[in-house]
């Protein structure tokens, strides 16, 4: 069957949380040294780790982790702890890099996101981007003219459910009005979104490295499946 939508992940897949050094400015071990590159790095990885945690938790804190993206306040509550317990030193310290994590500007795209969701576009194929995540992305599109060229955005905290649940896919299909079939679901997580496969939609795997290093993943991911030239 021919392929008649494309969902797409958020985090990793159209976008990257990336850190600039303004984030870790004011941010030092108990010794005072500041973090190393290495230090900074796993703390990025962490806050934006899409499936495992990175941590030991206890009962409360596992049942925040495995509900976080259907509750923004579950959400902020593992995610200071996630923090605290990386090494960051101050309640104060990890507000302000939580905060930029929710801010949906702080994402920077991918270099092939725009290319794809053009040509996806002008090809009348429509488009859904399908995320576990506890906040609204859809400013991260609007500030870049891209919301026009997305036909549904399904997001676990607004629906209630999360990835790799296949309701939350059949719910963006529905809005789409495209069978699971016919439709290709691009993501970094095997595990979650490899989930659109129970629906018997297809799926691509894309590796979540940073922008500089992933040029063409998702331009590479629609040619495979016959929607790029």
């Amino acid at each position: 069957m021919a392929i008649e939508a494309v969902l797409f992940d958020f985090s990793g897949t159209l976008f990257r949380l990336e850190a600039d050094e303004s984030w870790y400015a004011d941010l030092t071990r108990p010794d005072g040294q500041a973090f190393d590159v290495d230090e900074k790095a796993e703390i990025m990885r962490r806050m934006t780790a899409p499936v495992h945690h990175v941590i030991e938790f206890d009962d409360e804190t596992q049942y925040a982790w495995d509900h976080r993206d259907l509750d923004p306040a579950l959400h902020r509550k593992v995610m200071m702890k996630v923090l605290r317990t990386s090494g960051v030193p101050t309640d104060e310290d990890a507000e302000r890099l939580y905060a930029r994590l929710l801010d949906p500007l702080e994402w920077t795209p991918y270099p092939d996101s725009e290319a794809v969701l053009d040509l996806l576009a002008a090809q009348g194929v429509p488009v859904a981007v399908v995320s576990n995540i506890p906040f609204d992305i859809r400013p991260s599109f609007a500030a870049r003219g891209w919301d026009r060229l997305v036909g549904a955005f399904t997001l676990s905290y607004e629906v209630g459910v999360m990835k790799p649940d296949p309701e939350i896919f059949r719910s963006a299909l529905g809005e789409l009005g495209v069978a699971a079939e016919a439709a290709l679901m691009i993501g970094d997580s095997a595990e979650a979104d490899g989930g659109a496969e129970a629906l018997g939609s297809r799926f691509a795997l894309v590796e979540a490295l940073p922008t500089t290093e992933r040029p063409d993943a998702l331009l590479a991911a629609l040619r495979r499946h016959g929607l790029v030239e």
